[in-house]
């Protein structure tokens, strides 16, 4: 469970629906996932939480750092490190007003919170990508309303069926009022498209992973990988760092009329002038083919 803060960010039109920062480096890492390693982004850190389905933090921070060290044993650049986090689900208040919530003053919204401060500017925020719940960030924006002028939240998560949008599993049935606050207070981009992961590294491939030390993490987690679309999470990260893998998106604005559901964020309906933007339509096989281009690249991994 996890998410990634990055910034110096321009993604090309269509990747996605916002301008951002452009690149301004070579051989940089979003994150320690081996699908977007030396991508032309300038990571900042990777927050782990626990959530219900990988419910201890202890264990989930164990494996992040051994994937992070393992990728700067092997030659990576600047890996962000990892921060552990260890907010609960936000409680609604009684009142059901977003800003009577009381905050889990989180290590993850501290972060985000401190981070975007020093680094955004006001044509350049920070991009959080969430490939979990959105409990940090709503609780980012408890602490300090003004995050959401520095932050642009780019999730894997929810549902789309045409024309609508969902905010449930994945990831958006793990905290829905954390959901309620995200999708009204920042500019929210859900990616709600997602593919067979188990493609991207077969094993037919095992024998052409890199002799490092990242490549045998790569071998060791390639048979537990998850063989169910929406548990490909590093979607969020593919729409945002990948030219060419979001093929369609819908602008789009909460739906708040139903009033707040327990297990779920609000439904996501078309507006032209909406904060939201759902990725719809994406082109899965370039991950694998980008990601088999780095690996392949004897360059990648350092002299």
């Amino acid at each position: 469970s996890e998410v990634f803060l990055v910034r110096n960010l321009e993604v090309p039109r269509p990747a996605l629906p916002l301008q951002l920062p452009r690149p301004l480096c070579h051989r940089r890492l979003i994150s320690p996932s081996p699908s977007l390693a030396n991508s032309r982004q300038d990571g900042i850190s990777t927050l782990i939480n626990a959530s219900k389905i990988w419910g201890d933090l202890a264990i989930n921070g164990s494996g992040w750092n051994d994937l992070v060290n393992a990728a700067r044993s092997s030659g990576l650049e600047n890996i962000p490190g990892v921060t552990e986090s260890a907010g609960v689900p936000l409680v609604v208040p009684a009142d059901g007003q977003i800003d009577s919530t009381v905050s889990n003053n989180s290590a993850g919204a501290q972060f985000i919170r401190d981070r975007s401060t020093q680094l955004s500017q006001p044509d350049l925020p920070v991009v959080v990508v969430s490939a979990t719940s959105l409990t940090d960030l709503a609780d980012a924006y408890l602490l300090d309303h003004s995050v959401v002028d520095r932050v642009v939240v780019v999730a894997a998560l929810g549902g789309y069926s045409a024309p609508n949008a969902s905010m449930n599993a994945p990831n958006g049935d793990m905290d829905p009022w954390a959901d309620w606050i995200v999708s009204q207070r920042f500019r929210y981009v859900q990616v709600s498209a997602y593919y067979d992961q188990t493609e991207d590294v077969t094993t037919a491939d095992l024998a052409n992973l890199p002799q490092n030390a990242l490549g045998n993490r790569i071998a060791t987690k390639q048979p537990n990988i998850i063989p169910i679309p929406q548990a490909s999470d590093q979607v969020a990260l593919l729409a945002m760092g990948l030219p060419g893998f979001t093929v369609s998106f819908q602008q789009m604005s909460p739906d708040t009329s139903g009033g707040f559901d327990p297990t779920q964020g609000p439904p996501l309906v078309p507006d032209p002038n909406g904060n939201a933007w759902v990725v719809t339509q994406i082109n899965a096989p370039i991950a694998r083919s980008r990601l088999w281009q780095m690996l392949s690249d004897p360059q990648i991994f350092g002299p």
